[in-house]
C-alpha cells in the first residue's frame, strides 16, 4: 500500500521550493498570508473573481515550479460549519494541483479559527487530501501503485506529529480497500487474506476460522447465513480474529465486532429493482474495524487492548439457503427465528459479540463494539452521519459522549440513537418456539425504529442485555450504524469508501501516545 511520503517545515519561509512543485494553500479569507503571496493573491482575485471563492491554480513565481493553489474553506463563523470545511477544501486544492500535474505538493493550512471545535484542522486537511488521491486496489493491481499521483507531500505547520498522521492514514486506506472492492476480490477468505498481510510482521495476531464445522458450533448464525456458499471455495465463510496487546499496564480493552458481508444479495428475500447494485460494501463495518486496528498496530499504544472479530461471508442464493422461519440457536443458547434474510447482518455479527462478551467480563475497563453498514434506516434517518446506539453503561459512563465528541472534532461525525423499550419489545420471540426475531419482514427505511431495535436484538442474543447498569457487571456496548456514512455522496456502487469510523476511534483512543 503506497502513502504519500510526509515531510514537515514549520514555516513557509523553510519550504525548499526545489522540493515540491505546488503550494496548495488552504484558508478562509486568506488575510494572513506573507506579503508576497497576498501581493500575488489580490492581483488573481483582480483578474478573476473565483479565487478565493472556489479551488483555483494562479501561476505565480513566488510559489514551487509557479503553482499556487488557493482553496478556501468558506465561512467558518457559522452554527453549522465544522472543521470539515477544512478536510472539503483539502480535497478540492489537491484535485487541482493533480490536474495540473504536481507529483509533490506541499499543504499550507491557514485562518484556523482559535476554538475547540477547529482545533485538528492541519491533520483533518492531510485526511481530506489522501482521501481524494486514493484509487480503489482493483485500479492500482491493474495500473500499478504509480496510478495515484501524488508520490510526497511536504506540510506546512507549527507542530505536526507526521509518524501519527501517516499511521492513522494507513489504517483509513486499509479501510477503503477492504470496503470499496469488488466481491471475487474481496471474498471472504480473501478479506482473510488481506488482513493477514496488512499484520504480518506486527503486534497484532491474526486467527482465520474457516472449517465449516467449527463455524457450525461456535458462529451458528453466521454459518447459516454463509451456508449456501460453503461448497464454493472462494466464497466459503469465516471468522477473522485479530488481537493486540499493550506492552504496559492496560487501561482500556476494546472489543469490536465488524459486518462484513462480502456481497449482500439479501438472501432468500432477494434484493430486487436494482437494489443489490453496491452490496459489494456491505462488507464497510469490518473494513473500519480493521482499519482501526491497522492504526493500532502502526502506533503500538502502550496502554491498550484490542480483539476484533469480522464475520465474513456471502449470503448467496442456492437449494442450502437459509430462509426466513427457520428457528437457530445462536452461541448464547437463545433461539432465533428469522424474519427476513436480508437482515443478515446481524447474524453473522451476533456470535462473534457474544464471544466477546465472554472475554470482556475479565477484561480491564472494557467496551464492546458492533459496527456495520446495517441498515436503511440509518442512511434514511441520519443522512451522511454515523448513528451509535448505545446500552444503559455505555451512557452512564459518560463513553457514548467521548466517542461523539471525538468523532466531531476530527470529523468523523455521528449523531446519538437511545436504545428504547420498544425495541426490546420488538424482537421478543412470539411463540414458545423461539426466544428472539431477527427481524420484522419489511424493508428497515420503513420500518419504526429501523436502525435502533437491531441493537436490542444484537443485546439479548449476544447476552449483553444481562449486563446492564443494574448488574454486578455492567458492560458498555454501542451498535455503530455507518450505512450512510460510509462512503462519499451516498453512492453504493461508485462512491469512494470513507473508512469511517477509524478516525472517530483513532480520535478517542490513539492521540496523546
Amino acid at each position: 500500500m503506497a502513502l504519500p511520503q510526509l515531510h514537515h517545515v514549520n514555516q513557509f519561509e523553510q519550504l525548499n521550493h526545489s522540493n515540491v512543485d505546488a503550494l496548495i494553500i488552504i484558508g478562509s479569507t486568506f488575510t494572513s498570508l506573507p506579503d508576497e503571496l497576498a501581493k500575488v493573491f489580490k492581483q488573481a482575485q483582480q483578474a478573476d473573481k473565483r479565487v478565493g471563492h472556489s479551488a483555483q491554480l494562479i501561476v505565480s513565481e513566488q510559489a514551487p515550479a509557479q503553482r499556487l493553489i488557493i482553496a478556501p474553506t468558506g465561512a467558518l463563523d457559522r452554527d453549522y460549519d465544522d472543521v470539515r470545511r477544512f478536510y472539503d477544501a483539502a480535497r478540492q486544492g489537491i484535485q487541482v494541483a493533480m490536474q495540473a500535474g504536481a507529483t509533490k505538493p506541499a499543504l499550507w493550512v491557514t485562518d484556523v479559527p482559535a476554538s475547540a471545535g477547529f482545533a485538528n484542522a492541519v491533520a483533518l486537511s492531510v485526511f481530506g487530501l489522501c482521501q481524494e488521491v486514493y484509487e480503489p486496489l482493483e485500479a492500482r493491481e491493474h495500473f500499478g501503485e504509480t496510478l495515484e499521483s501524488i508520490r510526497e507531500l511536504t506540510l506546512i505547520a507549527e507542530h505536526a506529529d507526521t509518524a501519527w498522521l501517516a499511521a492513522v492514514e494507513a489504517g483509513r486506506r486499509a479501510g477503503r480497500d477492504l470496503c470499496g472492492t469488488e466481491p471475487e476480490r474481496m471474498s471472504p477468505i480473501r478479506f482473510a487474506e488481506y488482513c493477514q498481510d496488512i499484520f504480518a510482521h506486527t503486534s497484532v495476531k491474526v486467527t482465520v476460522i474457516e472449517d465449516r464445522m467449527q463455524l457450525e458450533h461456535e458462529y451458528p448464525l453466521l454459518a447459516a447465513v454463509g451456508r449456501a456458499s460453503f461448497n464454493t471455495p472462494r466464497q466459503r465463510p469465516c471468522v477473522i480474529r485479530l488481537e493486540y496487546t499493550g506492552s504496559g499496564e492496560i487501561t482500556d480493552s476494546l472489543f469490536m465486532v465488524g459486518k462484513a458481508i462480502t456481497y449482500d444479495t439479501g438472501g432468500a428475500d432477494l434484493k430486487t429493482g436494482g437494489h443489490m447494485a453496491g452490496m459489494s460494501r456491505d462488507k464497510g463495518g469490518a473494513a473500519g474495524v480493521a482499519g482501526f486496528v491497522k492504526a493500532v498496530a502502526e502506533l503500538k499504544p502502550a496502554n491498550l487492548k484490542v480483539v476484533a472479530e469480522i464475520g465474513a461471508a456471502k449470503n448467496s442464493i442456492g437449494s442450502d439457503a437459509f430462509v426466513s422461519d427457520e428457528i437457530i440457536t445462536a452461541r448464547s443458547g437463545v433461539r432465533v427465528r428469522i424474519g427476513n434474510t436480508d437482515a443478515e447482518g446481524r447474524l453473522v455479527m451476533a456470535d462473534c459479540l457474544s464471544r466477546l462478551r465472554e472475554l470482556a467480563l475479565n477484561a480491564v475497563n472494557p467496551s464492546l463494539y458492533t459496527v456495520a453498514t446495517l441498515t436503511g434506516h440509518a442512511a434514511l434517518s441520519k443522512g451522511p452521519y454515523t448513528a451509535l446506539v448505545p446500552n444503559g453503561p455505555a451512557q452512564s459512563s459518560g463513553l457514548v459522549k467521548s466517542i461523539l465528541d471525538a468523532s466531531e472534532s476530527w470529523g468523523d461525525p455521528a449523531e446519538l440513537s437511545p436504545s428504547r423499550r420498544e425495541d426490546f419489545d420488538f424482537v421478543k420471540g412470539h411463540t414458545k418456539a423461539d426466544d428472539l426475531l431477527s427481524s420484522n419482514n419489511g424493508p428497515s427505511a420503513m420500518t419504526k425504529r429501523g436502525h435502533q431495535f437491531p441493537m436490542a436484538f444484537l443485546a439479548i442474543v449476544s447476552g449483553i442485555d444481562k449486563h446492564g447498569n443494574n448488574s454486578d457487571k455492567p458492560l458498555p456496548y454501542t451498535h455503530v450504524d455507518i450505512a450512510g456514512s460510509g462512503v462519499d455522496t451516498g453512492d453504493w456502487q461508485h462512491g469512494k469508501p470513507t473508512a469511517t469510523p477509524v478516525l472517530t476511534f483513532a480520535g478517542r483512543y490513539l492521540t496523546g501516545l
